[in-house]
């Protein structure tokens, strides 16, 4: 098969504008003509590019590893000039990802760092609601969802779930205590607490503990942000429930310190990757760098 690249700059197009009436007046073609040409790149493929929803043109599984290859091929193109031209460029892999908002940056980071000193990487991140990223997941927006919850599954669901971590979960404050003075009876009734939300997993365990315990606790604020979380804690406002990952940076420099761990009390962390005809080969790379389970 050969590829006509006339062809693949009208799909290279069309695919970053998602609109044939724009696509057309930026090429200077007609959208009839427009539509001809990817319609001759679809035969020459074997596979459909676009699919119509409204006005806009949104593309197929097929689409977007086509347009993951235009898009490697028109910066080697890219490439190849400034090279000529005495300068210095280098082809670049894609890698979208999407992160729930709650979810700590540092695991994140943490987890992405094998990409991310890689000079021929283009990583996106998306952060967002589970709902929303597990739509753009089985979408193809997205190739590979970090979380710490999994969503309700069933047996239409074409996505699977990856363990990347599970790490215990302290209670966090500005002044360290002596475990050996202070149990954890103590510190839960007599602490003000800063909570995760009640939609997340630690939070429904931590609450099933509070009512085997028989104590009422002191909840001075709740956050659904680790981000927000963390920046409580650094405040002083309380002792905070949380994975020490989350605060690792002021836990190394003695900002906050580790009260105590929670017995039988994690947080889980997974990485989710929907199946697909074209896999995105950094997912799999990522996830055996992980020793995910």
């Amino acid at each position: 098969m050969r590829l006509n690249f006339k062809h693949l700059r009208y799909f290279h197009a069309v695919a970053h504008d998602g609109n044939l009436t724009n696509a057309s007046r930026r090429l200077n073609v007609s959208q009839s003509a427009l539509s001809t040409q990817i319609r001759l790149l679809e035969e020459e493929m074997g596979h459909a590019l676009f699919e119509r929803r409204g006005r806009r043109l949104e593309l197929t599984e097929s689409g977007r590893v086509a347009l993951n290859y235009a898009d490697s091929i028109f910066e080697t193109a890219n490439e190849m000039m400034v090279t000529f031209s005495g300068g210095q460029a280098q082809a670049q892999q894609h890698l979208r990802v999407g992160a729930v908002s709650t979810l700590s940056r540092n695991f994140q980071i943490r987890f992405l760092a094998p990409v991310l000193a890689r000079e021929d990487v283009h990583l996106v991140v998306h952060t967002g609601s589970l709902t929303s990223l597990v739509k753009a997941l089985e979408a193809h927006e997205i190739d590979i969802l970090l979380t710490n919850r999994l969503p309700f599954r069933d047996s239409t669901t074409n996505w699977a779930a990856h363990l990347v971590d599970e790490t215990p979960v302290s209670l966090i404050g500005t002044d360290p205590v002596d475990p050996a003075k202070v149990s954890l009876r103590d510190l839960l009734t007599t602490a003000r607490l800063v909570l995760p939300a009640k939609d997340s997993g630690v939070r429904a365990d931590f609450d099933l503990l509070i009512e085997r315990l028989g104590i009422l606790p002191n909840v001075v604020a709740e956050a659904d942000d680790m981000a927000m979380l963390r920046l409580l804690l650094r405040a002083g406002t309380g002792v905070g429930l949380a994975p020490p990952i989350v605060v690792r940076d002021e836990l190394e420099i003695g900002m906050l310190h580790d009260l105590m761990t929670i017995p039988g009390l994690t947080e889980s962390f997974y990485a989710m990757s929907q199946s697909r005809r074209f896999p995105n080969p950094l997912v799999s790379q990522l996830l055996d760098i992980a020793k995910i389970t």
